[in-house]
């Protein structure tokens, strides 16, 4: 999946946490949302308005919750996963482990494999 179409993907899907997302949706869709908030931020500075940064993340806080949900679906984990980044250091790195690891191969419970 390239850039253009998962960023497409993620905001058709603002708020289905149905299915699995492969790898490249996810981390296409989060270097999305970085640029959109460096952008954020730098029209706050200049501007000296604080406000586009917080546009911005009130813009990109389901879709971003969704697409890493569907991550964690490719991963045939429940989106309640996501609650252990709370845990201090380990809950996040844990997290970054699932987000980086290739998902269940074939279908699991939550739909088919988005890469075949």
């Amino acid at each position: 999946m390239d850039f253009m179409t998962a960023v497409k993907f993620c905001f058709n899907n603002y708020f289905s946490i149905e299915g699995r997302a492969q790898r490249s949706q996810y981390w296409w869709f989060s270097l999305f949302a970085v640029i959109i908030y460096i952008i954020g931020g730098a029209l706050d500075v200049v501007t000296q308005l604080p406000i586009f940064y917080m546009i911005a993340a009130l813009a990109l806080l389901a879709p971003s919750i969704c697409v890493a949900i569907r991550r964690l679906h490719d991963k045939d984990k429940s989106g309640w996963w996501l609650l252990i980044a709370f845990i201090p250091l380990v809950g996040p790195l844990y997290l970054l482990y699932l987000f980086v690891t290739r998902g269940t191969e074939g279908e699991n419970r939550f739909g088919p494999d988005p890469l075949a």
